[in-house]
């Protein structure tokens, strides 16, 4: 008889990947980019404090890691230190006040992208200069700076002006992202011009240094910032830019929005758990559904130094029930996080001040239009918005959407901040950073360990996605339990959001970890 084959499931990843803890006792930084956690350091080492060095790497990864987040994004941020009670720091969409639901006609068929939306004529709110929501993060980042921070706003914004006066490396990553959006950066003029060199997605060189994107005009915005004040992004020369360049692409964004731009301080929502206070962002983020999954787990399998597999299946019951009541009501209103690109950093200062901050540009490279004049790459955050009318979350002018960024951090029982966290990658962003919490704070693992270990996605009221590395056991009875996806946990396809942490033990040890898969993250000590 022949033999009969049956090949393997394929795998892209025949290696172990590790990644380092940063480990020390004064000031820590955690990011998605290596070179903005570089950022962060410098500027504690300059003398800034958590605050300094959190806005310095929000504005270095607009010019490092464009395709997730930058001066056209929005985000949260949760802070707390030594005197300072827990807070959010909301600068999330808004949409401009002359958005009109009549300009995005449905075509009568299905989208498939980050949302199950019905599908809009020319995808315009998908990308485009209609796709724009109000870009509040340079007012978020300069409302932490002037509220929290120690240095002159011209320190904080020098490690973005040099990163942008050097340009974004062409490595392989970097080549890998560009090309995934090529099809629509190709469609404005500013972003085909920087990305796609002789009309085509550049690659990598076979052998040597990659070479740098010129990133348009963007190192003169921030140079103008640092001499004229963050305000000028909404009031001044890089307003008018930002406005000129939207009415003339046919776009609704205005000046009178930039104006009216404000981040604002609320009150973080604080939970107990476990012996300490987790303090979840406010406003209209993931944290009611993270707190219910918080309550459905309190009677969890909590025993042993690792998830068992009765906890894994709590886990997995947990969010289902949990995602089936946030959408109750809401449909399809959030992103699932297939290609949602987000950005998630973390600091600690000397002093014990901490800062998680979750920040976006809604799908990778955001609206894929970078402003001419101002060197702007755009956010689309229209596509937060249901085309439907009267639907929930449904387009419309000043309103705010939805979203699913849950930075966190967590006290102690004496309320001393002990633990910042928060991740990227959609609505994955809730499993994610719960699973990561629960490793360390739950189970007392160490969080370099922690950084490694397998973990589920569930991203809605039914069905699961398992790394294949979790025991037999456990995924046999996850598959027992309903729809299961085994997967790799791979730098591409992205199956799990990608979560960053800073730990500060009872001694006073600061310990950071970076998510092991993202190929260019870093946990970075103050030496």
């Amino acid at each position: 008889m022949p033999l009969r084959y049956d090949p393997p499931p394929h795998t892209t990843q025949h290696w172990q990947v590790t990644k380092p803890a940063a480990r020390g006792r004064r000031g820590m930084v955690a990011s998605q980019s290596r070179a903005a956690a570089e950022a962060g350091i410098a500027i504690l080492e300059a003398g800034g404090n958590a605050a300094d060095a959190a806005a310095a790497m929000a504005f270095a990864l607009a010019a490092v890691e464009p395709w997730n987040s930058g001066l056209g994004g929005i985000g949260f941020a949760q802070l707390a230190g030594p005197g300072l009670p827990a807070q959010t720091l909301d600068f999330g969409p808004v949409s401009p006040g002359a958005l009109d639901p009549a300009a995005f006609p449905m075509t009568g068929r299905m989208k498939q992208d980050l949302f199950s939306w019905p599908e809009v004529e020319g995808d315009r709110n998908i990308h485009g200069p209609l796709s724009f929501v109000i870009p509040s993060a340079v007012a978020g980042y300069a409302a932490l700076h002037r509220a929290h921070g120690r240095l002159p706003a011209a320190d904080v914004l020098a490690p973005a002006i040099a990163l942008a006066r050097r340009g974004l490396a062409q490595d392989w990553f970097t080549t890998l992202k560009v090309a995934n959006a090529a099809a629509t950066l190709r469609l404005y003029p500013e972003s085909a011009r920087i990305y796609l060199p002789n009309g085509l997605p550049p690659v990598a060189p076979y052998q040597g240094s990659p070479g740098f994107f010129r990133l348009g005009a963007l190192a003169e915005t921030l140079e103008q910032l640092a001499r004229a004040g963050f305000r000028d992004f909404y009031e001044g020369e890089v307003a008018r830019a930002i406005a000129a360049d939207a009415k003339e692409m046919g776009g609704v964004l205005s000046a009178a929005d930039l104006a009216g731009c404000q981040a604002r301080f609320l009150p973080a929502i604080p939970v107990p758990w476990r012996g300490r206070t987790l303090h979840l962002s406010n406003g209209l983020t993931a944290a009611p559904t993270f707190r219910r999954v918080m309550a459905l787990m309190e009677g969890a399998d909590w025993s042993g130094r690792a998830p068992s597999t009765a906890w894994h299946l709590a886990f997995a019951r947990a969010m289902q029930q949990a995602y089936a009541e946030r959408l109750e009501g809401l449909g399809e209103a959030e992103p699932k996080g297939t290609d949602s690109c987000t950005t998630h950093l973390t600091v600690c200062d000397a002093d014990g001040m901490m800062v998680a901050m979750t920040t976006t540009l809604l799908s990778s490279m955001g609206s894929r239009v970078v402003l001419p004049r101002s060197g702007v790459l755009m956010n689309n955050g229209v596509m937060w918005f249901d085309p439907r009318p009267g639907t929930p979350n449904a387009i419309a002018p000043n309103r705010r959407p939805l979203c699913n960024m849950s930075p966190v951090i967590a006290t102690d029982a004496a309320g001393v901040p002990a633990i910042a966290l928060g991740a990227s990658g959609g609505r994955r962003i809730l499993a994610a950073v719960f699973q990561i919490l629960a490793l360390v704070a739950g189970f007392g693992m160490d969080p370099e360990e922690a950084a490694h270990q397998p973990r589920l996605d569930v991203s809605g009221p039914e069905g699961a996605t398992a790394d294949r590395r979790l025991p037999a056991e456990t995924l046999a009875a996850l598959a027992a339990l309903g729809p299961l996806e085994v997967v790799e946990h791979a730098v591409l396809p992205v199956n799990f959001a990608c979560p960053n942490l800073i730990a500060i033990g009872p001694d006073g040890q600061r310990t950071g970890i970076s998510d092991a898969m993202s190929p260019w993250s870093a946990a970075l000590a103050q030496g």
